[in-house]
Formats: C-alpha cells, structure tokens, sequence
C-alpha cells in the first residue's frame, strides 16, 4: 500500500514536469495548427513614447540612446524618454547631453524601483497613444517600433510584445539562454493564433497608455502585472516576433540565477495576486495563464517529489510489489534521476567545451532555472526579494 502510494507521487510529479515543458506546448501547437494563417495588421502610426528605465546605466545608456533614435518610426510621433530614478552615477547627466535631439529625462533622486519609476513618468512626462518599455541593455532592431505598434490597429489589442533574441558569445550559457527563448517564441507564437498569448518580456512591451492602471501594491515584475492585468480587462496580448529585441546573457551562471531569483519571486507574487486579476468569464485564457507561467513556478518541487518518492519505492521494492512501479523501473529511473544531477554538478563545476560542454549545460541549465525558482518562492515568503532590484552584469 506505502509503495504503491510513493509510485503514484512519482508518477504524479513526472506527469506535472511533462505536461509543463512538453505537454502544454503540445496542446497549444496542435490547437494553433487548425487556425488559419496568421494575421496581417495595417500599418498603423499612433504616437508612441519609447520609455526606457536606466538605473544607474552610465557604460550602456548613450549606446542605447544611439539606437533608439536610428528607430524607423514616423518623424515627430516618437518620443524617447529615459526614466533614471534613483541613479546615483552619470546616467542622467548623459541623457541630459541627448536634449538637443530630442531626448527626454524623467528623474528624481529617490529610487522607488523600475515600476515606481515607470509609473512616475508615464504620469507626467510621456505624451504617446502606445507606451513602449524598454531597458537600457538591450537593443531594438531598426523596425521593432512598428512591429510592436501596427497591431493596435484592433482595438481588441491592449498588449504586444516582441522576441527575445540572446545575442551568442560562444559561452554554453548564451546556447541554452537561447534556446530557451526560442522555446518560448514557439508557445507565445501559437497562443497568439488562439488570440492571446499570456506571457510578455518586459524589454520590449508596448501597451495603451489610457488604459495603464498603476500598481496598487509594490510590483517586482512589471511586464507579469502589465499582462494579467489588460487581460482581466478583456484585452488580447499579441507576440510580435518580427520586432526583435536584442541583449547578452548574464555574466555568470551565478548572475543568471541571481537574475531568474527575483523574476521568480515576482511570479510567486503574481500567483498569490492572480484572484483579483485571473479573467474567469474566459476559462481558456486561465487554462493557459495557469499552464504557461503558474506551472513553472512549481516545478522545482515536482522534481523534488519526484527524487524523493523515486528513492522511497527502490527501498521499499524488496519489501513490497507493484505494477504501478516494478523493481527494476524504480532503479533505472533513480539512476536517470542521479545522472541527471550529477550532469548538472559537473556543469556548474567545470567549464567544458566541446560536445561533452552542451550536453552537460542543457541538464546544468534546468536545475539551476529551477533551483532559482524555488530560491525566488523563498525570497516571496520571507520578503526578501523586495520590488527594487539588484543589477547583474552583462
């Protein structure tokens, strides 16, 4: 009876891992394979002010600068507008040399974090229909602003957001980062042929700036409140991936888990948010809301269950049978489970190129996109994780 309730956690939680990193994006691919082809929206020229929140940006803020006013975009309908609050280096001082061309500078000296500062310059200096969040270290292909804007030509649309692109620096860290992305392109291409897709980047979202509601709470992730929150107001979210976002991994390993920690802890803060925000009127949309980005959030623990459960049936098995979990099934997948992590511990251990260094990071990658999930829960619970972020280097 004990064994064949360890085998069906074990089977419970292998399930939960599959359905979210496979099964989901099945589902999803199959659905938007019987929709027809994709949408063509007009051109569309609304004003738009491209906003983008520097803090403490002084090596990366006048290249950014630079490639926000190269932008493709009608003369006079873009406004570039930096939002630096709080920075205590050159950052607004560089700005300040960008005013003869047009460039913008919302500062104070307090630093409230990204959201706060966003909020403040949306309320008082930013004049556009559309409102475009960027970062300072990131660039945007030269027609990203109109890929990002022709969609609001459907009223329907509250939100776009483009791709992610990392930028390869031969390191296995920006191999799997970008593969990553790419997986992720996959599913928000599909959802948006279902007619909305329920996860945005936040370096490069665009949303109406009439319908923006500030935050009532401190908010660690603005692109995750941005989304759920035109969705409970009935828009659609669309990913635009000809508009293409362009940035370098973290530095380290340590920096990225450091960077998905806080990400991570701003999902639990959704999650625990989603009440008031879930739209339960359109029960496919919370299907994915909940399948997409809830999941993820758990899976960390799927996996411990899954190490744990998987361990109590190989000691249990000499004792007790089932056919849920034969003997040998039990140890072949203890084993896999081993090999698994002891892959991962070599990844973050050793650097190795080659061959042997992709198939060691894809593991080293998981585990450390998951371990800094469960650190993010931690930091939620106790926290830590406040809504004023620590930079990583890029």
């Amino acid at each position: 009876m004990l064994l064949t309730m360890f085998a069906l956690l074990f089977w419970g939680a292998v399930f939960f891992i599959i359905y979210t990193y496979f099964g989901y994006p099945l589902i999803i691919w199959l659905l938007a394979s019987l929709k027809r082809s994709r949408v063509d929206y007009p051109d569309y020229f609304p004003t738009v002010t491209l906003l983008i929140a520097a803090y403490n940006e002084e090596n990366d803020i006048a290249r950014k600068i630079e490639n926000s006013l190269a932008l493709d975009y009608p003369t006079g309908k873009l406004q570039i507008l930096i939002a630096a609050d709080g920075s205590s280096d050159r950052t607004p001082d560089i700005v300040r040399q960008y005013e003869a061309r047009g460039v913008e500078l919302s500062f104070v000296p307090e630093r409230g974090g990204k959201m706060a500062a966003i909020t403040r310059a949306i309320t008082f200096s930013a004049r556009g229909d559309i409102i475009i969040i960027s970062d300072a270290n990131n660039d945007y292909d030269s027609q990203a602003v109109k890929h990002l804007v022709f969609p609001f030509a459907d009223p329907t649309v509250g939100v776009t957001t483009g791709a992610k692109t990392i930028l390869e620096d031969g390191r296995h860290l920006s191999s799997s980062e970008g593969l990553y992305w790419r997986y992720e392109s996959q599913i928000k291409s599909n959802e948006t042929k279902l007619g909305t897709c329920v996860i945005a980047v936040g370096e490069i979202i665009a949303f109406r700036r009439a319908q923006f509601s500030p935050p009532q709470q401190k908010i660690i992730n603005d692109d995750h409140y941005l989304v759920m929150d035109f969705i409970h107001k009935g828009y659609k979210i669309i990913y635009t991936p000809a508009a293409r976002s362009y940035e370098h991994v973290s530095k380290t390993a340590l920096d990225e888990v450091i960077r998905r920690t806080r990400m991570n802890a701003g999902l639990f803060q959704t999650i625990f948010m989603s009440g008031k925000f879930l739209p339960f009127n359109r029960p496919f949309v919370v299907w994915q809301i909940i399948s997409h980005k809830f999941f993820r959030a758990f899976v960390p623990f799927a996996m411990i269950l899954a190490l744990v459960s998987n361990m109590l049936c190989v000691l249990l098995s000499p004792y007790s049978s089932t056919r849920l979990m034969p003997a040998t099934l039990s140890t072949a997948a203890l084993i896999g489970q081993v090999l698994f992590y002891f892959a991962a511990l070599l990844g973050n251990v050793f650097k190795v190129g080659g061959l042997l260094g992709k198939l060691l990071y894809l593991p080293t990658f998981l585990v450390n996109s998951n371990l800094a999930t469960a650190k993010g829960f931690y930091s939620f619970l106790t926290n830590r994780q406040q809504h004023i972020w620590q930079r990583v280097q890029r």
